[in-house]
């Protein structure tokens, strides 16, 4: 089932607006941003690093727990992951109450180890993501527990959709919205909330050369696995698509566009340089995208972009840009 309805963005939105933040827009429109980007009508950005974990994840991990039955609950939840959803099933396990095993690389980012510790989950360190995954499987059947999926969900897609939603509403200008691509659980539920409520918008995702799935899985027509990853944004670094959020994607989504490492890395300095905001390469996705391949077919329109999250060290930020 591909279908999302308002009815059910709605009731999304209704069941976090006691507990998830109504991210600020910030328009694109100082001077120092006009030496930047293409030459569109006008441009906005939606903060949603200053989200409940420091991401648009906590939207719809807060969602999947919340709505679990009482005896789910009882059981917990367990995740994987080595980026913003470990932190975000870990704060909203916590808010909400229910026990959380986080399955996280050893490799990952220390400031989002620490940051599902510090909220009360249970740290199992993993040699790498794959492992991470059969820690997660393995722990749900051997215990009971819940998986949270980190994209690959009605609720996650739901999620996202809230978000999708605040945007267009408080920018009914917008017309062509760039979204980054993970999995496909952030652009499943944005694209889906935006078309349909103003369907002649442009929706165009993005995604790293080096974690193309999406991309792929559009151009043969279903979910498709890559063999390797190699990108910078861990957070977009998602090996392959799946079917739920692939097909809500493919129904909502114009165009998956990619851009390289150094267009990302480029973009994380933008930010810096003119909001000083500490972007991890996922957060600059679709800034990398607006100034890089959309550069021209984004001229003369009304464009919004998201800032999807900032978990990020100052050590690996800094040698990420170092790289470079």
């Amino acid at each position: 089932m591909t279908e999302i309805s308002l009815e059910q963005i709605h009731n999304a939105q209704a069941d976090i607006c006691d507990t998830l933040i109504k991210t600020p827009t910030l328009a694109l429109n100082s001077d120092r941003w006009r030496t930047v980007l293409p030459d569109i009508a006008s441009g906005a950005v939606k903060l949603e690093l200053f989200q409940q974990a420091g991401s648009f994840k906590a939207r719809g991990a807060y969602l999947g727990i919340r709505n679990l039955s009482a005896e789910n609950r009882a059981k917990g939840v367990v995740a994987a992951s080595g980026g913003n959803h470990a932190m975000a099933v870990a704060w909203a396990a916590q808010k909400l109450g229910v026990s959380a095993k986080i399955a996280i690389p050893q490799a990952a980012d220390p400031i989002r180890i620490e940051g599902c510790r510090s909220t009360g989950a249970e740290v199992i360190l993993c040699k790498d993501i794959v492992e991470a995954f059969a820690v997660m499987e393995e722990t749900a059947a051997r215990e009971g527990c819940v998986t949270m999926h980190p994209f690959e969900g009605e609720h996650m897609t739901l999620g996202s959709a809230t978000c999708g939603a605040e945007f267009v509403a408080t920018h009914p200008e917008i017309d062509m919205f760039i979204i980054p691509v993970g999995g496909g659980g952030m652009i499943s539920g944005l694209s889906a909330a935006i078309k349909l409520a103003r369907p002649n918008a442009t929706v165009i995702g993005v995604e790293p050369f080096g974690a193309d799935s999406m991309f792929r899985s559009f151009a043969a027509g279903k979910p498709v696995r890559l063999d390797n990853i190699a990108t910078i944004a861990d957070s977009l670094a998602s090996p392959l698509a799946m079917p739920y959020s692939f097909g809500v994607t493919h129904r909502y989504t114009d165009e998956i566009v990619r851009v390289e490492d150094d267009d990302l890395r480029h973009a994380m300095r933008i930010y810096q340089d003119i909001l000083k905001i500490t972007a991890e390469p996922a957060c600059a996705a679709s800034l990398a995208a607006l100034i890089g391949p959309l550069k021209e077919s984004a001229a003369g329109r009304n464009v919004g972009i998201i800032a999807c999250g900032s978990n990020i060290s100052m050590a690996r930020y800094n040698s990420l840009l170092e790289k470079n």
